[in-house]
C-alpha cells in the first residue's frame, strides 16, 4: 500500500457565508419564506386532522375503541412528515359524515404535488446560479428521479403563494362545516375547550 499524504480544508479560507455565498440575500429570504410556509401547512393539516376526527359522532358501542385509536393518531399529526399528514387528512375528511368539500381529490392531489416540491426546497443542495439568478438544486428522490427545474426568486414567491392557497383550502374544509378552525379566533363551533 502506498503512503498517501492527507490534506485538511482551511475553513478560514472559505468565502464568508459559504456555502450560501453565491446566491443573493433576497433569494435566501424567499427560500426561507417558502420553507416556513410549508411548515405552517404541516401545522394546519395537523389541526384539521384534529378538528375532523374530534367532531365525528360515534355510536355508544364504538366510542371506547375510537378514543383508544385517536390519541396515537393525534400524536403522529405532531411529527409525521407532510406526505403522511396529507394521507391522514384525506382519511379524516372521507370518514367525516359532515365533510362538505366537493373537490377533495383535487385538493389532495395539489397537496401531494406541493409535498414533492417541499422536499426539493428543504433538502436540495443549491448550485451556483446562472446569469439570470436561477439555480437548479441538486436533489434526487427515492425513485432516483433528479429535479431539473431552475429556481429563482419569482419561482419561490409563486410557490409560497400557492402553498398559502392550499393552507386556506385546508382551513376552509373545516370552517365550511361550521367549525372554528383550531387555534383561530374566527366564527364557528369551537372544537375543543380547555
Amino acid at each position: 500500500m502506498m503512503d498517501k499524504k492527507g490534506f485538511r480544508i482551511d475553513q478560514n479560507g472559505v468565502p464568508p457565508q459559504f456555502p450560501t455565498h453565491l446566491h443573493s440575500s433576497v433569494f435566501w429570504e424567499h427560500l426561507g419564506r417558502a420553507v416556513a410556509t410549508f411548515g405552517f401547512l404541516e401545522e394546519v393539516l395537523g389541526k384539521a386532522i384534529f378538528a375532523l376526527t374530534a367532531t365525528v359522532r360515534y355510536p355508544e358501542s364504538e366510542i371506547e375503541a375510537a378514543y383508544k385509536n385517536w390519541q396515537p393518531m393525534l400524536e403522529r399529526a405532531l411529527f409525521d412528515p407532510l406526505t403522511n399528514l396529507i394521507e391522514a387528512y384525506g382519511k379524516a375528511a372521507r370518514n367525516h359524515p359532515d365533510f362538505m368539500v366537493v373537490n377533495l381529490d383535487d385538493l389532495l392531489t395539489e397537496l401531494h404535488k406541493a409535498a414533492v416540491l417541499r422536499n426539493v426546497l428543504c433538502h436540495g443542495s443549491w448550485r451556483k446560479p446562472d446569469a439570470d439568478s436561477r439555480s437548479v438544486p441538486f436533489f434526487v428522490n427515492r425513485r432516483l428521479e433528479v429535479f431539473e427545474e431552475s429556481v429563482d426568486v419569482a419561482y419561490l414567491q409563486q410557490t409560497q403563494e400557492a402553498v398559502v392557497g392550499l393552507i386556506v383550502n385546508v382551513m376552509n374544509s373545516v370552517t365550511l362545516m361550521g367549525l372554528q378552525f383550531p387555534g383561530a379566533k374566527g366564527p364557528g363551533e369551537v372544537v375543543f375547550k380547555k
